[in-house]
């Protein structure tokens, strides 16, 4: 066990068993542009829409805190999926973990377009948006896990970084369209059109989702890692207690960094809330936050395989550590340009923040936390860092809103 433990991380090779990298990354990233526009769509909605939608009217700012407080819900449940998925896909293989995050991914943000108003059921409107939160946390929690294990150890050596990259080329993606299909319903719709059913329609195209990502993620191949650990008899039996028990410090480092993912939420969703919602006392253009995503991820597109491919040269660790840094540094003058309601300097730091230093971060960290952990638990060890981490920072963008209106936000 013990040379298992220091084994080269991701793939044995030679392998008995066929690689297809070109294949196994395609489907990485098709996969989680599906997967995350389905939780891209929620975010951007608990932002812009859902205060108005499922809370009572009389008080705005109590709305808006419910509102983030059910966006962050959905990150409470993904260390409970990232245990039961991670589980699954190392006693069972990532193929098949992948499959099920999407059908119940689909399923569920698909009924969130269904739901009725609080106008019309009162309370039950915000409990079931609650419940329908908690299934998509649980499903997206073994989403990047799964994807980029499977690309990991399809790729051969010296190409990891560069492959890996792609789940989250596809994840930026997913937030081009997530924000790409509010742009029209928000500028053609008024907004009482807009709030009673134009909403609804992004989500709807979830049943889309299910379809096509079904499709795809069935036609995918094992990895050559997974199926000779299968012919050999050494898939773990108890993968959440054995990545406890050997690998604790590589679980604790990789939750540490992953609170990185903070810098996404606040220049995004908290970015979004702060700027356009009334209880802040900014008045942004909705349009303009819905286009700062889709700007900002452009630029990422473009960026993130040049990272991965350069992390695979020089190394992971220095783009994990100027993305992380610069990004959270960025944020600060970001977010007093919003203060100030200052739209193109919002818009430029938005682009830099996001769009090009913390991809530096965002292109490698994938296939630096899935090099942390040996095969037999790789799903595991991954889903749960990550998902644990995301669960801390769901939090932070609920900040009370009632700031003086020019001056830096304090967060509780």
């Amino acid at each position: 066990m013990k040379d298992e433990l220091i084994e080269p991380p991701g793939s044995h090779e030679p392998s008995q068993y066929k690689k297809t990298p070109k294949k196994a990354a395609i489907s990485g990233w098709i996969g989680s542009v599906l997967e995350y526009y389905d939780f891209g769509v929620y975010g951007t909605a608990a932002a812009l829409v859902f205060p108005q939608v499922f809370f009572p009217t009389g008080n705005p700012a109590v709305a808006l805190v419910a509102s983030l407080a059910t966006y962050g819900v959905g990150y409470l449940a993904r260390p409970i999926g990232a245990m039961v998925l991670g589980h699954w896909g190392d006693r069972h293989g990532r193929k098949r973990v992948l499959v099920l995050c999407m059908v119940v991914m689909g399923l569920s943000t698909f009924a969130v377009g269904l739901l009725p108003s609080y106008a019309t059921i009162g309370i039950w409107a915000p409990i079931l948006l609650v419940l329908l939160r908690i299934i998509q946390g649980f499903a997206v929690a073994g989403e990047l896990g799964g994807a980029s294990a499977m690309i990991v150890e399809h790729a051969p050596f010296g190409r990891r970084g560069y492959y890996a990259s792609y789940p989250l080329q596809g994840t930026q993606a997913a937030a081009i369209i997530a924000a790409g299909v509010f742009l029209p319903l928000s500028a053609l719709l008024s907004t009482e059109a807009f709030q009673s059913w134009g909403w609804r329609l992004p989500f709807f195209l979830s049943l889309f989702v299910v379809i096509a990502g079904y499709i795809i993620r069935r036609r995918v191949d094992e990895t050559p890692a997974f199926r000779e650990a299968q012919a050999e008899q050494t898939v773990a039996k108890a993968p959440v207690a054995e990545v406890f028990r050997r690998n604790p410090g590589a679980l604790l480092r990789a939750t540490l960094i992953g609170l990185t993912n903070v810098i996404g939420t606040t220049v995004i969703t908290f970015g979004a809330a702060y700027a356009t919602q009334p209880g802040y006392g900014i008045g942004l253009s909705t349009t303009l936050y819905l286009w700062i995503p889709v700007a900002a991820n452009v630029v990422a597109l473009f960026l993130i395989p040049l990272y991965g491919k350069l992390s695979d040269r020089i190394g992971r660790r220095p783009f994990v550590i100027v993305g992380a840094v610069g990004g959270g540094l960025l944020s600060i003058p970001y977010l007093a340009a919003v203060g100030t309601k200052n739209e193109i300097l919002t818009m430029g730091l938005a682009v830099v923040t996001i769009g090009i230093v913390y991809q530096a971060w965002n292109a490698t960290y994938a296939c630096f936390f899935q090099e942390m952990f040996p095969t037999r638990t790789r799903v595991t060890g991954f889903a749960i860092s990550q998902n644990v981490s995301l669960a801390i920072v769901a939090f932070l963008p609920r900040c009370s809103p009632s700031w003086p209106r020019r001056e830096p936000p304090t967060c509780r």
